[in-house]
């Protein structure tokens, strides 16, 4: 990690594990946007000037777009989006042409693009990949994921369970409250903070 720099990984599901799915006009998406608003702000505020987000539908996106918007602000313009990318044409399968479109501005305005297809694996193990480039990168993850709630499958709880082995402090979003709560430090059970919209 680059010493002079403070980072935090962003991470979460796909639209589709989600109750409201794609619809972004649902009450609850808008809480959770705006709960991982708070908690940039907090984290800028802090010390946290690098932001690390994997470039999928979802979180990710959410993440990059409200990342921008708060780098037009005088006052986060040191804010670094940097965007890492799992294997190129990983977004083939997208159906949404706004999807795509959304994407491309964010690759257009990010601070820089990582790819990490540079060995020959499966999509797959290029995913998991990104995800341990980003914690291993950063002080602080964010994770719109219910960690009492263990999901088969799942990138995200993958990504979850590797920041808290090491170390890294962790501010959850329950995708079903928007509630937010932060372990530190990665020790379960100490240092939880909980905040609520």
């Amino acid at each position: 990690m680059d010493e002079m720099k403070i980072a935090c990984a962003v991470t979460g599901h796909r639209p589709s594990r989600f109750k409201f799915k794609y619809d972004e006009e649902d009450g609850l998406c808008k809480r959770i946007k705006k709960q991982m608003q708070l908690q940039f702000l907090t984290l800028l505020r802090n010390g946290v000037t690098r932001f690390y987000v994997g470039g999928a539908e979802g979180v990710d996106m959410w993440a990059a777009e409200l990342l921008l918007q708060m780098k037009n602000e005088k006052e986060f313009e040191q804010l670094e989006l940097i965007t890492v990318i799992s294997f190129k044409g990983y977004d083939s399968k997208w159906k949404d042409g706004n999807t795509k479109s959304r994407m491309q501005a964010i690759l257009k305005d990010c601070d820089e693009i990582e790819y990490m297809d540079n060995l020959p694996l499966t999509a797959g193990e290029y995913y998991i990949k990104r995800n341990y480039y980003m914690v291993d990168h950063s002080k602080y993850l964010l994770a719109v994921y219910d960690n009492s709630k263990k999901m088969a499958r799942s990138g995200t709880m993958q990504t979850v369970n590797y920041a808290i082995k090491k170390g890294l402090t962790v501010i959850f979003i329950n995708p079903e409250t928007a509630e937010a709560t932060v372990q530190e430090g990665g020790r379960y059970g100490k240092g939880i903070k909980k905040y609520r919209l």
